[in-house]
């Protein structure tokens, strides 16, 4: 190999170490290396997400950031904008946009109880959360459930305007209910939330009769009560002591003045001497 030929890959490699560290961990580094990131991590001078040193901040070198459906916030660096996170995706917590990015306007970054998730367990469950919470009717004849998911719709449609409260809609079921496998003498409970405005009167029947359940078998019950969001409705079908036929398909049935609208689930029982459960993921239906 020609002289040129080893110099140039020795000057391109040093010309990338003075730039960054993108590809170094603690077990590649050598010490020298590894205390300069440790000084520049100290000193929140390191880009977290590209492992990279943020230098001098210029803001005439920032590229210009568009398609911003929640608004802009500053990069990691805290020099340039960048897009901020929409509602529903991961996020940092706090002020500083190290790993996941910080949310848009409007929004802020919250663990998920349901999962009970922890910062210090290092579990990151976090997501963003839309300060208000109170549902719109568009100029488009849609429900927007709050603020950011009409601003979201208002980058694409400019001229898009909304009034207080939910537009006159057919009810929605936002979580519908899930097939359930069980054995005899169980107990088994189906849930079906419904939003609708008006509030939705939910109903339940089996394999496709006429009869509202419960009817007048005492071993099944329902109950019904607002919530957890406003307009929305959450319907359990509980069956005690369960046998074989009880096994079936199940629907649940929101209905207001504007119309209706049905979801169904499957419950299968076995012998009690064959233990299985199997059930599908709740999928949440987008207004």
């Amino acid at each position: 190999m020609l002289p040129g030929e080893i110099i140039l890959p020795l000057l391109l490699l040093g010309v990338g170490l003075c730039q960054s560290f993108p590809h170094y961990t603690y077990d590649d580094m050598d010490d020298d290396l590894a205390m300069t990131f440790d000084y520049y991590k100290d000193t929140d001078e390191v880009d977290y997400r590209n492992g990279s040193v943020c230098e001098e901040c210029m803001p005439e070198l920032c590229h210009e950031t568009r398609g911003c459906r929640a608004g802009l916030v500053r990069d990691s660096c805290g020099c340039c904008f960048e897009c901020g996170n929409l509602e529903g995706q991961s996020c940092d917590l706090g002020d500083k946009n190290v790993h996941y990015g910080i949310c848009g306007e409007g929004m802020e970054c919250k663990l998920d109880p349901i999962n009970g998730a922890y910062e210090d367990e290092g579990v990151h469950d976090a997501q963003c959360v839309c300060v208000t919470q109170e549902p719109m009717c568009g100029s488009d004849g849609r429900t927007y459930m709050n603020l950011c998911k009409y601003k979201e719709a208002a980058f694409e449609s400019p001229g898009l305007n909304v009034s207080d409260g939910p537009c006159k809609t057919v009810p929605i079921i936002k979580v519908p209910p899930r097939d359930l496998v069980n054995v005899s003498g169980s107990s088994v409970v189906f849930l079906c939330e419904v939003f609708a405005f008006p509030m939705a009167l939910v109903e339940w029947r089996k394999d496709g009769k006429d009869v509202i359940l419960p009817g007048d078998d005492p071993h099944i019950s329902v109950q019904s009560r607002g919530g957890p969001q406003k307009y929305e409705l959450s319907s359990w079908l509980q069956i005690e002591e369960t046998t074989r036929a009880d096994s079936g398909t199940y629907r649940c049935t929101g209905r207001n003045e504007v119309g209706d609208v049905s979801a169904a689930a499957v419950l299968g029982i076995l012998p009690p001497d064959r233990r299985c459960a199997s059930s599908r993921p709740d999928e949440e239906l987008q207004v």
